[in-house]
């Protein structure tokens, strides 16, 4: 396609991280910008980094020579400069969207592949399986790939390395996605969906259209076994899109068959890898195996790129990893379940479970959950500012399920208590699994913090010396 084209003059909203990195792509660029913010300390950074700086009013009264407004992510679509911005007619995209119409404007070289992943769960891992599957066969392509987005490396940042990467496997946020107009990447993956930062959409219905223009990708994926996004994909109407599931394949599809991932894309079944032994464990890290999958087979990559990559892939840090392992218990840190659908996800083929859980639900029911997984929890320790929601759910949908409500303030406390009944209540084959279903900052400085706390009071608490 071809690129847009900027306009003289760009008015980049939030001197911010992200807003600093838009400058520093229009900077190199040679587009004319002026960093817009009402704190005088951004404003000063930016200024230190040799940026034109300007307050929001004065941006207003600068409306009739700005073209474009380039917002940061965090800015909702209600602020003031940015409504102000539109009703004067003026086009507001954010950073990514800048990005991807600079790479295809060939402002840094060739134009680039981009690979998007979203979703409400499992972006992180999938994106990061889906890089090591491109690393695997940038062996034969010469392509070299990497993961950027919201999985520690910003896309513009990626775009202006000295090491260029070729292929951009990109993790983006229902903020990035909502800011952008142009963006068709070569290939784009739809996980999965439930409500999430509906304070910042407005309503599901707009944060599931946000999350579903990577539908317009090329290439597009998505996870069929969820009935929100198939019912997206159904609607636009393509009769290319390609599903994965957990169960067999149908034409189109990649799924699991005999304990192997199979696709079934031209009406021929091709199998690819094992679908045993994934990080993360359970259903979650299958089917974010499956997305991954589907996108790098369109992309050059052969089940033997495919297999050393899952073989190789090791989840990140409080996203299901086994944090402590003895005496026939797996401790697994899922921190990052923020909520209820993560720990549907987290508890999904995750066999006998003692429960870890609580923090801020945020509003969301926990209810289905409770329900869904009622069968396999061996017991429930709570923790958090709405323990007693979650505790009323398991009373409820899981009669006669042992439950441990630590009323303690102090974070390390709460922890160090939960932790130690649930070993109280493990046996040998289960799983000790904290899947919150809820946010973190209720009292941990974070879900990190969280997870580590975890990993400590299960080494102090669950060893051989004293099982």
């Amino acid at each position: 396609m071809t690129a847009p084209i900027l306009p003289e003059y760009t008015l980049v909203a939030g001197a911010g991280v992200s807003g600093l990195g838009a400058a520093q792509l229009l900077q190199r660029a040679g587009v004319r910008f002026t960093v817009v913010d009402d704190s005088a300390e951004r404003r000063g950074n930016a200024a230190a980094n040799g940026y034109d700086t300007c307050t929001g009013d004065e941006a207003r009264a600068r409306f009739g020579q700005v073209g474009l407004v380039v917002t940061s992510p965090g800015w909702r679509p209600d602020a003031p400069l940015l409504v102000d911005a539109m009703a004067a007619g003026i086009e507001v995209i954010g950073d990514v969207e800048l990005c991807f119409r600079l790479d295809r404007a060939a402002v840094f070289g060739p134009p680039r592949t981009w690979l998007v992943v979203t979703g409400t769960n499992g972006k992180t891992t999938t994106t990061g399986m889906l890089a090591q599957m491109m690393d695997e066969a940038s062996r034969d392509t010469g392509l070299r790939a990497g993961a950027c987005g919201n999985i520690g490396v910003a896309v513009g940042e990626a775009m202006l390395s000295p090491e260029r990467l070729d292929v951009l496997v990109a993790e983006l946020s229902s903020f990035q996605l909502h800011w952008s107009s142009a963006l068709m990447p070569d290939a784009g993956v739809l996980l999965n969906l439930a409500a999430d930062h509906i304070d910042w959409h407005g309503s599901f219905a707009e944060y599931a259209a946000a999350k579903a223009k990577v539908l317009k990708a090329s290439v597009a994926v998505v996870g069929i076994d969820d009935a929100e996004v198939a019912r997206l994909a159904a609607e636009t109407g393509r009769t290319d899109i390609i599903g994965f599931t957990l169960s067999e394949p149908e034409n189109g599809q990649v799924g699991v068959s005999g304990g192997r991932i199979v696709a079934k894309l031209d009406g021929t079944t091709v199998d690819i890898a094992s679908a045993d032994g994934i990080e993360p464990a359970g259903a979650a890290g299958v089917l974010d195996a499956l997305a991954a999958t589907a996108v790098a087979l369109t992309q050059g990559a052969t089940p033997e790129h495919i297999q050393r990559a899952l073989d190789a892939y090791q989840v990140e840090g409080h996203r299901g990893s086994v944090v402590h392992s003895a005496c026939g218990v797996d401790w697994v840190d899922n921190s990052k379940a923020t909520n209820p659908h993560a720990a549907d996800s987290a508890l999904t083929g995750a066999g006998p479970v003692v429960w870890v859980a609580g923090g801020q639900l945020k509003g969301a029911s926990v209810d289905d959950v409770v329900k869904d997984h009622a069968g396999q929890l061996r017991a429930v320790a709570l923790l958090g500012s709405d323990r007693e929601l979650i505790r009323a759910a398991v009373e409820q949908y899981a009669p006669g399920v042992p439950v441990f409500v630590s009323d303690a303030s102090d974070p390390d406390k709460a922890m160090d208590e939960v932790v130690a009944w649930a070993a109280t209540q493990a046996r040998s084959g289960d799983t000790v699994l904290l899947a919150p279903a809820a946010a973190s900052l209720d009292m941990f400085s974070g879900m990190s913090a969280r997870g580590d706390a975890f990993a400590a009071a299960a080494m102090r608490h669950w060893n051989p010396d004293n099982k």
